[in-house]
């Protein structure tokens, strides 16, 4: 590959001509180890997408090239995907793997703020660490030497990086390294397949989402969506969890899930309490989503509810059937919900009673 030469020509290269290279010469040879780097990111590789970018038009201060599964990552604003960016000053080369500026809230896109997008990028670096031990050879500060706005947004959503000198750029293996980050990029998209980056409220949402429009892209949020067989083995295993969490608290416990708007009495010390168990695959247990019932039970019965989440649930498959592990519990015991934002995300409407038979509109459409 000679991507070296193509990244030296980038140092020498007027500004009129970064736009060539980046969208030519390194696009080019970046398509050429294509199948490598499908291969890398496994079942997220069928929809490679290579694009590049030096700021058609007004000309950016940062150009850079990527590649990611384009499911995932269908536009530079959204999704985790590699990166390669140039230092500003031509002095080194940074292949990164980093995220978009938006995010799903609430059924679309919109802009991440700092605290978030540095929640995300903190959130990728552990699921990286979590599967390689480290984040080595990425572990370089994402300094691209940007000065404006946008470029040094680029460098705050960057999750892990390799900085290569200009003076080590012949001597460095660049298809090995796009490889690497390919491998890292994969645990990142296997970690939102299953949710992991979402609150189990949002999870929840777009799969209510997905339901009410199943064309709307964004509703359905690339990559994301539990089957029910998934879901299920979650739901188990969150239930088998608090289960024993509230025998070793000394509580005897009745399973009531089936029949009522709340999943276990518990009695310990002739104190009865009613305990919501909510389980998920997020690795955030900020924000849940409660039926109108369970709202209201917490509400009428404040002091007598417990809520128990179990969080950070893993999901394996085999031979079709899901198995699920882990899990973190968080015990919240005479929980106050109006402490708690609440928001509605969903409204039941039904058309009203008349005892008159429905009619259609004159000029509606009739099949």
């Amino acid at each position: 590959m000679s991507t070296p030469d193509a990244v030296r020509r980038r140092k020498h290269t007027c500004h009129a001509g970064t736009g060539r290279l980046i969208r030519g010469n390194l696009k080019t040879e970046l398509d050429a180890v294509g199948a490598r780097l499908a291969a890398a990111l496994g079942p997220f590789g069928g929809d490679l997408l290579i694009d590049a970018s030096d700021g058609i038009g007004r000309k950016t201060e940062l150009p850079w090239i990527r590649f990611c599964s384009r499911k995932m990552s269908p536009n530079p604003t959204e999704g985790f995907y590699c990166v390669t960016h140039f230092s500003t000053d031509g002095s080194a080369v940074h292949v990164t793997v980093g995220c978009g500026s938006s995010h799903f809230h609430k059924g679309s896109s919109v802009p991440v703020p700092d605290h978030e997008l540095d929640e995300q990028t903190d959130w990728a670096r552990r699921v990286v660490v979590e599967e390689f031990g480290t984040i080595a050879p990425f572990d370089d500060l994402a300094d691209f030497g940007a000065r404006r706005r946008l470029p040094i947004s680029f460098q705050r959503a960057t999750a892990i990086s390799h900085r290569v000198p200009y003076s080590d750029i012949r001597n460095t293996d660049f298809s090995k390294l796009f490889e690497q980050a390919a491998q890292r990029l994969r645990s990142i998209y296997d970690a939102q397949s299953i949710g992991r980056d979402l609150t189990d409220a949002d999870q929840r949402e777009l799969e209510i989402a997905a339901v009410l429009n199943p064309l709307d892209q964004v509703g359905s949020r690339q990559g994301y969506g539990l089957s029910a067989p998934a879901r299920a083995a979650v739901e188990k295993r969150a239930m088998d969890i608090a289960a024993e969490f509230l025998r070793s608290a000394g509580y005897a416990i009745h399973d009531t899930s089936a029949s009522s708007s709340f999943d276990y009495e518990a009695t310990r010390s002739r104190k009865r309490i009613k305990v919501e168990v909510k389980g998920t695959t997020s690795d955030r247990a900020d924000g849940i989503l409660m039926t109108a019932n369970e709202v209201e039970l917490h509400r009428q019965e404040k002091g007598n509810t417990a809520l128990l989440i179990v969080s950070s649930v893993r999901l394996s498959e085999r031979h079709g059937a899901y198995l699920a592990s882990g899990g973190k519990v968080e015990w919240l015991l005479g929980w106050d919900i109006d402490e708690w934002l609440q928001e509605p995300t969903a409204y039941r409407v039904t058309r009203p009673q008349t005892g008159q038979p429905t009619r259609p509109i004159d000029g509606g459409l009739r099949c």
